[in-house]
């Protein structure tokens, strides 16, 4: 820790003023097609502890702050770890979290958070679509920047302190264009922005912008006929557009006298959005071909064979919900909303896990591939927006609960003066915009919630905190979730709720009342000591009655505070509530 602080306090004092004149530029014209082939990739060393020295940096690199890739994968759940070979190199080199949650398990509303180190109260974003209430839209990318979040997002504050930054990849939801129709809004804070619109969910045939001349433009990613090679399917497929635009990102800046952010957002493993595959026969979360089943092979998940991933990987699969039924303050029954019956089978749940394990193998690769071409200079981070659910807890297919499966996501970090080990602290994805700032020597500003990870870079055994919140809308007031052609009202029955998480207990309370001038609370309590998955609700049980006491005071500790919104600061008693 000690180290990486004098390396950033080193960095701001080498910082020259020629560095500091790039501030809010664009980068140059970008000529090379997106599908331009990238050029093999140098070997060089993932960093486990440590890192370059000062001297032994490029001298014509004059800015020594370090550089930074995040790598945000899409609905990736905790059962697909294991068949990540990433996540396994990440974590023998360099930082695991164990313990870390999302803000809400929702698309668009986790993102806004980790822009703007906020939670969804703050910015507004509270859904994955728009909606309206109060003549405000209520989520998607028209929330996010009518609520202002674009001029709060963390990438602001490195582009305005000499990062060169870019995106690439799934942005935010209902952040789209049409062909005939004028291009969205360019955020600021971006140096060149690569995203690539929702079309690409079904894998091929799709948009993607960069930026020439300072200005927005488009570019189509044409799918091939069936009849193509797999290579030339394969090198259409979302993810290896995704890869080839990160890779030409790092290795255009990193030379750069100035350092870089590179935010990568591929759309693996979330499912096609769209009832008919594209290609005859996809399943509903479509691999690269070169992943899926074929004569002489059963598929690629990794450093796992496809054919052992069974429901013995989905903790809480099949579990009865008749003990999962919410209890009002009193202890006494209220309404359950986990009543639908479960339309799949064990057979559809097990070929839906091994299938976006084959997809994840795409982002795998492209992690992979990250980790070898940038120096030792740069800081690796590697997380999800959120988890998913394939049955469990009586459930379908689908995200939005406070349940372990859905709020519980990878965390890895690597980079100089990270020291290898698993991390203890619970954290939220709104830690990841105040860590990148301190990285790059910049003062968080006072309306952050989150809190920067770099103090545990260098010492695993440090823990600060050990609650994180979650809070969610239900999805049900806006409709239209881009998941609902193909997983149905999985989400729209899910009720708005505010949960506090420990290390050992999660409590949710629900509002059962859709109005927005009453409440109608009610309860869910789960002990982790036993078991890691939420089989019964224990709220109610004597037992349990001393958690539940001091999670329900932490509630109400976030009932106090939970009223700052936009760019007000975060009052100094409300940033105590997580320890």
């Amino acid at each position: 820790m000690l180290f990486v602080r004098r390396r950033i306090a080193a960095a701001i004092c080498l910082a020259t003023a020629a560095a500091l004149t790039a501030c809010g530029s664009a980068t140059g014209p970008t000529t090379a097609t997106a599908d331009a082939a990238g050029a093999a990739l140098p070997t060089a060393r993932v960093q486990a502890a440590g890192g370059a020295r000062l001297a032994d940096l490029p001298a014509a690199k004059r800015d020594q702050r370090p550089n930074i890739v995040v790598v945000l994968l899409d609905d990736f759940s905790m059962d697909l770890v294991q068949t990540m070979r990433s996540m396994r190199q990440m974590k023998r080199a360099g930082a695991s979290y164990s313990h870390a949650f999302v803000v809400d398990s929702l698309c668009c509303v986790s993102r806004s958070s980790l822009f703007t180190g906020q939670y969804p109260h703050q910015t507004g974003v509270r859904t994955n679509t728009s909606g309206q209430r109060d003549a405000m839209p209520l989520g998607g990318y028209p929330a996010f920047e009518g609520y202002g979040n674009p001029e709060r997002a963390f990438n602001v504050s490195l582009q305005g302190a000499g990062y060169t930054t870019g995106f690439v990849g799934k942005y935010l939801n209902e952040y789209e264009w049409v062909k005939g129709r004028a291009l969205p809004p360019m955020p600021p804070g971006w140096s060149q922005l690569n995203v690539v619109f929702g079309s690409a969910y079904d894998g091929w045939d799709f948009d993607s912008t960069y930026v020439r001349q300072g200005r927005l433009r488009t570019r189509h990613h044409a799918a091939p006929p069936l009849s193509a090679p797999v290579k030339a399917r394969d090198r259409a497929y979302a993810g290896s557009v995704i890869e080839r635009y990160a890779k030409k990102f790092i290795k255009a800046h990193a030379d750069d006298d100035a350092p870089y952010f590179l935010e990568v957002a591929p759309y693996a493993p979330h499912n096609r959005t769209q009832p008919q595959p594209y290609y005859p026969g996809d399943p509903v979360f479509p691999p690269a071909f070169r992943d899926r089943p074929a004569a002489g092979r059963k598929g690629n998940c990794g450093p796992v064979a496809c054919t052992s991933l069974t429901t013995r990987d989905l903790p809480g699969f099949g579990d009865a919900r008749r003990d999962n039924v919410p209890r009002k303050a009193n202890g006494t029954k209220a309404r359950a909303w986990n009543t639908r019956p479960n339309p799949f089978r064990p057979g559809q749940s097990v070929a839906d896990l091994r299938n976006r394990a084959m997809m994840a193998q795409s982002a795998d690769r492209t992690v992979r591939r990250i980790l070898r071409l940038v120096d030792d200079n740069t800081y690796v981070v590697l997380t999800s927006d959120n988890g998913f659910h394939l049955g469990q807890n009586g459930l379908a297919r689908g995200k939005g609960t406070a349940y372990d499966t859905d709020v519980h996501v990878p965390l890895y970090v690597v980079g100089p003066g990270v020291v290898p080990g698993t991390r203890a602290e619970l954290t939220s994805n709104v830690d990841l915009g105040p860590t990148f700032e301190e990285l790059a020597g910049v003062a968080s500003p006072a309306y952050r919630s989150g809190q920067s990870l770099v103090p545990t870079f260098g010492d695993p055994a440090l823990v600060r905190r050990n609650h994180v919140f979650i809070e969610h809308t239900a999805q049900a007031l806006t409709k239209l979730d881009p998941d609902s052609a193909l997983n149905g009202d999985e989400l729209d029955r899910i009720p708005s709720y505010v949960a506090v998480r420990s290390r050992t207990g999660l409590l949710i309370r629900y509002d059962m009342d859709t109005s927005v001038k009453r409440n109608a609370w009610a309860y869910e309590f789960y002990s982790y000591k036993s078991r890691k998955w939420e089989k019964t609700n224990a709220f109610a049980q004597p037992r349990h009655a001393g958690e539940v006491q001091a999670l329900m005071g932490k509630l109400s500790q976030w009932d106090r505070c939970a009223t700052a919104t936009g760019n007000q600061p975060v009052p100094p008693v409300c940033r105590t509530i997580t320890q």
